[in-house]
């Protein structure tokens, strides 16, 4: 009886750490979207997150392991999100190729601080941001793999990543102005996969 109660008391105490940690994420995530990486301290999330004011520093050490919390977390959804996208039968691999890129640039155009700070070079638990990050590429790569092939990949895979990095970044400075350009960030998108998609077809016309 004595080792179930304390086997229960072990189960509600580890549910509450957990509840209280998701509750600080998302109030960090809230506050990064509202105001920043300076609107982010622990005692802010803390009380967004209605917490005691000690409770955060029993999560994360500091502000930054907090931050790369947040942005492993961001990685972890889209790669699931990338993963669920690659198992659709129901659509081609270009289809899949640009609807994994318009979510990537949807979350940097609609979270910019965030897509900010899961593509800098954290303090707080580098290894955690990696992790998450490789999953997410490794999903990525494997339907540009479908489109080009494996011996083309990686090249393209990253001139894919790079190219709707630097349209994102544009968009959200408010350089990728379409009085000047005459094109909006979909058409550039658009015009990308159409290019490596036919990469294939132009190999091979090159080779026979």
């Amino acid at each position: 009886m004595v080792a179930r109660a304390e086997h229960a008391a072990a189960s509600r105490r580890a549910e509450s750490a957990a509840a209280t940690r998701r509750a600080l994420l998302d109030a960090a995530a809230e506050l990064l979207d509202e105001g920043g990486p300076d609107a982010v301290t622990l005692r802010e999330v803390g009380a967004r997150a209605g917490v005691s004011r000690g409770a955060p520093y029993g999560h994360f050490a500091d502000k930054e392991s907090l931050l790369t919390a947040v942005a492993a977390e961001a990685w972890d959804r889209l790669g699931d999100q990338v993963h669920a996208l690659r198992a659709d039968p129901d659509r081609s691999a270009a289809e899949k190729l640009r609807i994994g890129l318009a979510g990537l640039m949807a979350l940097g155009r609609g979270h910019p601080h965030l897509y900010q700070q899961m593509f800098m070079t954290p303090t707080g638990d580098p290894d955690a941001v990696v992790r998450a990050a490789q999953r997410s590429q490794d999903e990525f790569l494997a339907i540009v793999t479908e489109v080009v092939g494996a011996a083309a990949a990686h090249r393209y895979g990253a001139l894919l990543m790079t190219s709707v990095h630097g349209i994102t970044g544009m968009t959200v400075s408010g350089h990728l102005n379409q009085e000047k350009w005459r094109t909006t960030a979909e058409e550039l998108l658009d015009t990308l996969v159409a290019m490596v998609a036919a990469e294939p077809a132009e190999r091979a016309e090159r080779a026979g």
